[in-house]
């Protein structure tokens, strides 16, 4: 049953049924425990007033005979005045036998003793030992109660002595307690629904606000997130825990899109590269079955064409290759490589491509651990990047420094640069910053691409950077081998540009 019942449903029960059994039970107790105070003084003052009344009651019969059977009248306020609190008083015999009786004061209806009063078969010690009993007995007609004590007196073992006090007042009072209780148990008891219902409405609310914030992105809407979750609260505590899992959750969807974008856009550019050889090799094979074979000067130009063409497929199938191997996250070589040499030997390269191009080398000793000919075809895809954007003749300056554990070889050149946006999009695949697709703008643009994730797959970054005056700074960084992080610094060395 309670499983059907909502969350706040439920704490209000709970708060509601614990506040109504506290309630109960110090109704209860403070009742009882005043019921018996009242009791035990009604006692108290039968015990402290019966020796006058014993004196009134046994006036005429101080033989203490049997006399059973006998009444005497006994006048209202004889021998002197009443003993306060005590309202009637009864002399009787161990058989029952009435002797004298009658009230003390006022009148009304007389208590409804049992034919046999029961007391206790031996007295206790002491100097006035006495046989007494205490309880309570309605009145004849029922109107109210009486607190009676009983009692055989050692010199009158033969006579019951009873005094009885009246008990309208102590239920009248123990009434109004009552009435007082059940008032303010109900009042307490609304105010505490009222109250809780308040209160888990006001702690309930980030959890309505999560339910919402749930409903939306379940929409669609993953940008959404639980305002106002405080860390002081479980239920903040849930809705900091819920806005976490929602970035993560945003962030892998937003992932995702930028990933099948990406792969859209890679299939989309590896199709129209390749497209444009296939052409050519197409439109050569077309040639040559036109006749070509008969003419020697096309027959060469065909296979020639077919050669180039089918060069051009192959380094780019191998960069498309290269890329997936790294995206796979497939092992490289590690063995120790000597990057300032490896530099040195690439320089040497692009000075002969090149030669009309000024190029300055700073180098470092440095060593990393990793692949040397992917780390080689790193340093060469920058010199190609650095030509095919760059007019003939631009100079160039390549340096390689120690830098907090890592090698970090930047090259820089004083061309035309990168805009902003292009230079945070420039390691992407297939991009180019003309955006023609035109051979003479340079390769198909899986160069520098190929150089960001070598540098990843071995533990580094790229970066670039405007270059002072003018141009672009692409910057790797490699960590160093062990041996070298833990050597001492070694100076610069400078290799003269081929215009020293």
């Amino acid at each position: 049953m309670l499983r059907r019942l909502s969350l706040r449903a439920r704490l209000l029960l709970g708060v509601f049924l614990l506040a109504a059994v506290g309630l109960t039970a110090a109704d209860v107790a403070t009742y009882t425990s005043l019921r018996s105070f009242l009791l035990d003084r009604a006692d108290t003052t039968l015990a402290a007033g019966h020796v006058q009344i014993e004196r009134l009651a046994f006036g005429d019969d101080a033989g203490g005979g049997d006399g059973e059977g006998a009444v005497g009248a006994t006048r209202r306020g004889a021998a002197g005045p009443p003993a306060q609190g005590i309202d009637w008083y009864e002399v009787r015999t161990l058989s029952g036998g009435v002797v004298k009786r009658g009230f003390l004061v006022g009148g009304g209806s007389p208590p409804k003793l049992p034919q046999q009063i029961e007391l206790p078969a031996t007295a206790p010690a002491g100097p006035h030992p006495e046989r007494v009993s205490y309880f309570t007995v309605p009145s004849a007609n029922g109107s109210t109660s009486y607190r009676i004590r009983a009692s055989v007196e050692q010199q009158r073992p033969n006579r019951v002595f009873v005094v009885a006090t009246s008990l309208h007042d102590v239920f009248a009072t123990l009434h109004r307690l009552l009435l007082i209780e059940l008032l303010v148990t109900a009042g307490v008891l609304g105010a505490i629904a009222g109250l809780g219902l308040w209160v888990v409405r006001l702690g309930l609310r980030p959890l309505r606000a999560i339910e919402a914030t749930a409903a939306t992105i379940a929409a669609g809407d993953l940008s959404q997130r639980v305002e106002h979750a405080e860390p002081r609260t479980e239920v903040g505590r849930l809705g900091l825990s819920l806005n976490a899992m929602l970035g993560q959750i945003e962030r892998a969807f937003t992932a995702r899109e930028e990933s099948e974008q990406r792969l859209r856009r890679f299939v989309a550019d590896a199709s129209h590269e390749l497209r444009t050889p296939l052409a050519a090799v197409r439109a050569y094979a077309e040639l040559f079955a036109r006749g070509a074979a008969e003419r020697p000067e096309d027959l060469a130009r065909s296979m020639s064409g077919i050669t180039r063409e089918a060069e051009r497929m192959s380094l780019l199938v191998e960069d498309l290759l290269l890329l997936a191997r790294l995206d796979e996250g497939r092992p490289l070589a590690h063995d120790r490589v000597d990057l300032a040499s490896l530099v040195q030997e690439a320089v040497d390269a692009a000075r002969v491509l090149d030669e009309s191009r000024p190029i300055d080398v700073r180098v470092e000793p440095a060593s990393v651990r990793g692949d040397r000919d992917r780390l080689r075809q790193v340093i060469d895809n920058l010199f190609a990047n650095v030509r095919a954007h760059t007019p003939p003749g631009t100079r160039v300056e390549v340096t390689l420094r120690r830098v907090d554990g890592h090698a970090e070889l930047a090259m820089s050149d004083s061309g035309p640069g990168l805009d902003p946006d292009a230079a945070a999009r420039v390691f992407e695949r297939f991009f180019r910053v003309d955006s023609s697709r035109t051979r003479a703008s340079g390769g198909v643009g899986l160069g520098l691409s190929i150089v960001g994730g070598v540098a990843q797959a071995h533990g580094g970054t790229t970066s670039v950077r405007p270059t002072p005056g003018g141009g672009a700074t692409f910057v790797v960084t490699l960590p160093l081998a062990e041996a070298d992080d833990a050597g001492r610094s070694v100076g610069p060395r400078r290799f003269p540009s081929v215009t020293d």
